[in-house]
């Protein structure tokens, strides 16, 4: 449901008391921006200066009456959905005012339900214009609008720039985003970029939400009254209250349990929720987004979650790929914790060897980034002076086998240019793999050898048995 209080809706009418009961009846539903027009001349004018997303238009008007302002509305401002508000019960005027653009017809006094949830309808459809509209254009360039939100996210991966320009597309939009990835490839750092690239101007609230229980999940997001539990000598406001206008971020989704799935699904649908103890009805109008390192679609399978709330959550879907999949970034990635650990440790900003990226290039890092991080800060707490040593990267690792690669026959195929069923001998297999260390290694033989699992010897000796030793880069 399309968040009621975002849209300017204006209202057009000769009659004062039809502009104020239907204005008092928007507002009470939510629709915060409503503007009232009597005289019809006004309203070429207004919409020339400012954005409107939804106008209700009485037909029977004086000076210029509302068949001949929707023709001029629909030919110069097609994107307006209009909603025709008339005393005349005649089935061929609402035909023609339908087969000129108006989205809907309805007969005065218009049914409230009816008439809200037309209004709702229009919204939304206004909403999905507008962002199908930023998505071409976005798509279809490499422009960002706000490059300096995306600036801590250290990349030069061709997907991580089709990543931001999706982000920043859909960041208009008040309907939920669901980031998906694995653990530490930087899912909060996109919500934020979200966030920062929608201008809202509510605050950011996040909350890791694995491990709470519904009651927790509960208050921690509705809030609660005095009196609501044992040792609820105040009333609080929960997170959605303080996302107010802004953006709620729900890490860990895929852990929320079954009970809190049904309350989440009921905010997302109606906006509203219910502190604990208290039987009055709240709105919201913060936007959620959520992250998880699970696969959702397998947990709905496996019945663990809701399908429906699935579904929701999804509506704008960002997948963060692994780092082992952004090798071009592993040099600026680097060089950028470098500097960060340098200044948090107080010491001068050590040089890294030239064959440290291609080492950390053949590595999977299952923790990614947060990992990368992880290893530059301990390599550059143990460096003293000169080069950085390759020492603390190699003993985390050089010997670690437990990679989670592609299937090691598939693996030897590729590397020896073998398709199909054939298998590759074991000379073969081992010339391949040896050429293969010695790529990802930049040439250095040291390196080559810790990938192969072997000492820096005995990878000489294959390479001199087989005439091929080629100056080791060191």
């Amino acid at each position: 449901m399309t968040s009621p209080g975002k849209f300017p809706i204006l209202l057009i009418d000769d009659e004062e008391e039809i502009l104020f009961i239907y204005r008092i009846m928007l507002r009470g539903a939510g629709f915060s921006e409503v503007t009232t027009l009597s005289d019809s001349r006004k309203v070429i004018p207004l919409l020339q200066e400012r954005s409107v997303a939804l106008m209700l238009l009485d037909l029977y008007m004086p000076h210029l009456g509302g068949f001949e302002l929707l023709k001029e509305i629909k030919d110069r401002f097609p994107q307006i959905p209009v909603i025709i508000m008339s005393a005349a019960n005649q089935i061929e005027l609402a035909v023609e005012c339908m087969k000129l653009g108006a989205l809907d017809y309805f007969v005065k006094p218009a049914e409230k339900s009816r008439l809200l949830g037309s209004v709702s309808r229009a919204l939304e459809l206004h909403s999905l214009r507008n962002e199908v509209s930023l998505l071409t254009r976005h798509f279809f360039s490499d422009h960002l609008d706000n490059e300096e939100v995306f600036a801590p996210i250290v990349t030069r991966n061709p997907a991580m720039r089709r990543i931001f320009r999706y982000t920043e597309a859909v960041a208009a939009s008040d309907q939920p985003v669901l980031v998906t990835g694995e653990t530490g490839v930087g899912k909060e750092m996109i919500v934020r970029a979200l966030h920062e690239s929608g201008k809202v101007g509510g605050p950011f609230m996040a909350v890791n939400i694995a491990g709470l229980d519904d009651h927790a999940f509960s208050d921690t997001l509705f809030g609660h009254t005095r009196g609501a539990f044992t040792g609820a000598d105040q009333p609080r406001e929960g997170l959605i209250a303080k996302a107010a206008g802004g953006t709620l971020f729900l890490d860990e989704i895929g852990d929320l349990q079954p009970t809190s799935q049904i309350k989440l699904l009921r905010l997302l649908q109606e906006r509203e929720y219910y502190p604990l103890g208290s039987d009055t009805c709240k709105k919201s109008d913060a936007r959620i987004v959520v992250a998880t390192n699970r696969d959702l679609k397998q947990r709905v399978e496996d019945s663990a979650f809701r399908s429906d709330l699935y579904y929701r959550l999804q509506t704008h879907k960002i997948q963060l790929p692994p780092l082992r999949e952004r090798l071009e970034d592993i040099p600026l990635l680097v060089n950028r914790f470098l500097d960060e650990a340098a200044a948090a440790m107080g010491k001068a900003r050590p040089t890294p060897p030239g064959e440290l990226a291609g080492y950390l290039s053949a590595y999977d890092f299952p923790g990614n980034i947060r990992e990368l991080k992880a290893l530059v800060f301990d390599a550059v707490a143990n460096h003293q002076q000169g080069v950085l040593s390759l020492k603390s990267f190699k003993e985390a690792i050089g010997t670690d086998r437990s990679r989670r690669g592609p299937d090691p026959i598939a693996s030897l195929r590729q590397c020896t240019g073998m398709a199909g069923g054939q298998m590759p001998t074991l000379r073969e297999a081992e010339e391949a793999l040896i050429a293969h260390a010695l790529k990802a290694a930049g040439g250095n033989q040291g390196i080559a050898a810790s990938h192969l699992g072997i000492s820096r010897q005995a990878l000489n000796k294959r390479l001199s048995r087989r005439g091929e030793n080629p100056p080791d880069r060191a």
